[in-house]
């Protein structure tokens, strides 16, 4: 049974390798609740809380019950320096089948413009960083013929590498509204080579990210929210996620997302405490590998430190997205 899953393992690995050949691009992680996890994907995202520190993480399995499939959790962390620049961090992990780990860790950066227009706010951002690529094939007993003893060459060796990164981004933000645009990582690098004579290369490609959103005062108590984010990377299909979701009280918040092609999305969210918010999505993958399994699960936390204890010194804006 071990030596079937180890199997499975490769199967999955070797799909995934040869989607990535077929597009000339590895994709960066997907996410459902994008909206909540803003700093991963565009350096330029901010609040103008003043004196906030504002924490989040996400942590999504996706594609449960194939083997191998894709674990990937973020953490970020970021605040106003002072009226006009947000300083942050952010890190994601994602891990495939345990054998393939990306580590990327980026300190982020953006500086603040008041627009005038509708109390708009422009931020422009710059993230720098360092992404860690490993791969390790202990304990793989894969044969390469039945009539050979030895393993296959193609595994015979584990990779590690560190490669540098920049990205930029833009973001247009009011108390009702955003629009978002970015490339996180601006440096292409190849992830893998030639490696004992066998020719398997990974190319980590520019991704560009489009994103908006928008609160809608149906009454009082009542808000909806759409929202969307366009990806696209050279010789991949455009991926566009939408969402649209209902905000009751401005503390239990539910909502349908359609990714593209891929899945259709079921989220849910709720503001335990004025600083405090947790979530969960649910993904049922429409696309053929719908067959081989039970869809994907993603849960988020968010919470906002008063560094400061100004909060109850100024009317302060609840925060949308």
């Amino acid at each position: 049974m071990k030596n079937l899953n180890i199997y499975h393992k490769i199967a999955v690995l070797v799909g995934l390798t040869l989607m990535s050949f077929q597009s000339f691009a590895q994709q960066d992680p997907q996410f459902t609740q994008y909206m909540y996890n803003m700093s991963v994907i565009n350096p330029a995202y901010a609040t103008a809380d003043p004196a906030i520190l504002n924490l989040g993480g996400l942590y999504r399995t996706q594609w449960v019950g194939i083997e191998g499939a894709p674990k990937t959790g973020t953490f970020f962390a970021h605040t106003p320096i002072n009226d006009k620049i947000e300083a942050g961090i952010s890190f994601t992990n994602d891990n495939i089948g345990d054998v393939i780990q990306e580590n990327n860790i980026y300190a982020d950066f953006a500086y603040v413009l008041p627009m005038g227009l509708d109390r708009g706010n422009l931020s422009l951002g710059i993230k720098a960083g360092f992404t860690f690529f490993d791969v390790n094939f202990d304990g793989f007993n894969l044969q390469s013929g039945s009539a050979s003893n030895g393993l296959d060459v193609a595994f015979n060796e584990n990779i590690s590498k560190t490669f540098p990164n920049i990205g930029i981004g833009a973001f247009y933000f009011t108390d009702n509204y955003y629009v978002g645009f970015s490339a996180p990582n601006m440096l292409n690098s190849k992830h893998i080579e030639t490696e004992n004579g066998v020719k398997a290369t990974g190319v980590q490609s520019i991704h560009y990210y489009l994103t908006g959103g928008y609160v809608f005062d149906i009454n009082r108590d009542l808000k909806f929210k759409p929202a969307f984010m366009a990806k696209s990377v050279q010789g991949a299909p455009l991926a566009l996620d939408i969402t649209a979701n209902v905000l009751i009280n401005e503390k239990l918040e539910a909502g349908l997302g359609y990714r593209l092609d891929d899945a259709i999305s079921g989220l849910v969210s709720f503001r335990v405490m004025p600083d405090l918010k947790i979530g969960y999505a649910y993904d049922f993958t429409t696309s053929n590998l719908g067959d081989y399994n039970s869809g994907s699960h993603e849960i988020f936390i968010l919470f906002d430190i008063d560094l400061f204890g100004f909060k109850g010194g100024y009317d302060r804006s609840p925060r949308f997205f």
